[in-house]
């Protein structure tokens, strides 16, 4: 580009992995940022995600690629070192209910249609591929991705942010709920609950589910699909499993600390949301999904909730990744997906390049927000 009315000062508003990680980029491409988030890095849905590392099961062709280059994005700082407690690469496996045979085998076949690797087992041979995971009935069957992982986005978050310190951007935390200001038709900046005003030449929207709420206030329609979920963190304990294993009452994955972190979504109608936005269960759901867990794993080990979290979890309505500038409000760029953990990095990468350069990444094509526009 040969542009150069690029922003120079650009405000982000969102303290999750899309926020902070175009922060990061955005500081590194020389721009002045500003990050400011209703409460603190990572309270949101980044703090309470599986955050499992894949492109498995079936999607569109550009959202697969985007999120084969996502995972791609980690490797560097993986191989950089190989000993981090909150980024592993050791596989997923999963498989579904007894009668679902015939959609394992149309979702492998699909898979290596792409070229993902992806390998059919007999869930009585679970064994000779993962360790620790309680093998099944012979003649069910289950997937077995070997190039999947996870992160533990607060960490990652963590990371991003003493970097954006570090070079010298700005973070601003409990601001209360924002909103973006806009002047001359342009987005100029962001005003915080207390009346505090940020400007910049560009904003960046990445609030997770509350993304849609946010843009309505521009008069950008947004649908939104986010649902209610929960994340529960166990005790620690001693076990072989290092795999992410999604199964068709608990997904899990290891966690910094000799932990596990248990999602799904069979209880998501008995979480409770309140007129605060807080959001409750019974106990007794929890101990379920735990249990369920537990279940998962050979020997004698039993899970023991330690915590969990609950709150929405970012879906725009039609379930694709919604990225770049807003038409209706130039100088205002949105970044929502159900995808955070996979996309984080490159998600923060191209949403930085387009704010810089004023440039729009092919990449990016089929995810721009006008795809609403009609409805």
């Amino acid at each position: 580009m040969t542009d150069h009315t690029a922003p120079q000062r650009v405000v982000v508003l969102g303290g999750g992995i899309l926020g902070v990680s175009t922060a990061a980029h955005l500081v590194r491409g020389g721009a002045e940022v500003v990050l400011v988030t209703e409460a603190e890095l990572a309270s949101g849905a980044s703090g309470r995600s599986l955050s499992w590392l894949n492109s498995a099961g079936a999607r569109s062709g550009p959202y697969h690629r985007l999120r084969l280059l996502g995972i791609d994005r980690y490797r560097p700082l993986f191989a950089a070192d190989p000993d981090l407690e909150w980024l592993r690469f050791d596989g997923g496996l999963w498989w579904t209910t007894p009668d679902g045979a015939e959609r394992t085998r149309a979702r492998h076949e699909h898979e290596i249609a792409r070229g993902y690797d992806s390998h059919l087992l007999d869930r009585a041979d679970v064994g000779g591929r993962v360790a620790g995971v309680q093998a099944g009935p012979r003649g069910r069957l289950a997937i077995h991705n070997p190039g999947e992982g996870w992160v533990s986005l607060p960490h990652l978050i963590q990371e991003l942010a003493d970097e954006l310190v570090r070079r010298g951007g700005r973070l601003v935390t409990g601001a209360g709920r924002c909103s973006v200001t806009v002047e001359g038709g342009r987005a100029r900046g962001v005003r915080t609950a207390d009346g505090t005003s940020w400007s910049g030449d560009a904003v960046v929207v990445a609030c997770g589910a509350q993304t849609s709420s946010v843009l309505a206030e521009l008069g950008v329609n947004l649908p939104d699909a986010s649902p209610l979920s929960m994340l529960v963190v166990t005790e620690p304990v001693e076990t072989e499993v290092v795999t992410v294993l999604n199964t068709p009452r608990a997904a899990m994955r290891p966690n910094p600390g000799s932990t596990f972190a248990i999602d799904h979504s069979w209880y998501e109608e008995h979480i409770v949301e309140h007129e605060d936005g807080s959001c409750s269960i019974d106990e007794a759901y929890v101990k379920e999904l735990v249990a369920e867990a537990s279940a998962l794993l050979q020997g004698e080990a039993a899970l023991q909730a330690a915590s969990w979290r609950l709150g929405r979890k970012p879906i725009p309505g039609d379930g694709e990744p919604v990225f770049g500038e807003l038409e209706a409000v130039p100088g205002c760029h949105v970044a929502f997906t159900h995808s955070g953990a996979t996309l984080g990095l490159i998600a923060g990468e191209l949403t930085a390049y387009e704010v810089l350069t004023g440039a729009r990444h092919p990449l990016l094509q089929d995810f721009r927000p006008e795809r609403f526009a009609a409805g």
